[in-house]
């Protein structure tokens, strides 16, 4: 088995995921290569790299534990916000030029209040933080007012 097909995984002090991958091109022995890579105060797994998800949507919140992968749904929704906030910026600025264009007019403008109080809102939409799973949270991407989902 080359040296390429295993990881070491392990978690910093803030909670952050490591994932070494040692490289086929050296004279040192997996071990060797833990030992020079990975901190020795913590726990460091050993796992072949096909264990390693590929789905990236939430990978700032991946958790490793001798069952496997798992997630940490509080900075998974976290970053779900995040993507939310990202995705209605441009959204609001161009309601904000139909919104002056229409106040230039006198035209009616509720409806493009309405879609910003929407967009506003989104990142506290309650189905957010009702979600228990990835599956679940990406579900709560809301196409009809954000636009294609970042998770398609």
């Amino acid at each position: 088995m080359a040296n390429s097909d295993t990881r070491f995984i392990y978690t910093d002090d803030e909670g952050n995921l490591f994932i070494v991958c040692p490289a086929d091109n050296t004279d040192l022995t997996l071990e060797q290569i833990k030992a020079k890579d990975c901190p020795s105060d913590r726990t460091v797994y050993t796992v072949d790299k096909s264990a390693i998800p590929t789905d990236n949507s939430f990978s700032d919140a991946r958790t490793y534990t001798d069952s496997g992968f798992g997630i940490d749904m509080a900075k998974a929704k976290e970053i779900h916000k995040t993507k939310i906030r990202e995705a209605r910026t441009s959204k609001l600025a161009e309601l904000d030029v139909e919104f002056q264009k229409a106040q230039e007019t006198s035209a009616d403008t509720s409806a493009i209040v309405t879609k910003k109080n929407a967009l506003r809102d989104a990142p506290a939409d309650s189905a957010i933080d009702a979600a228990t799973d990835e599956a679940g949270l990406k579900a709560q991407w809301n196409t009809s007012i954000l636009g294609t989902s970042p998770y398609s």
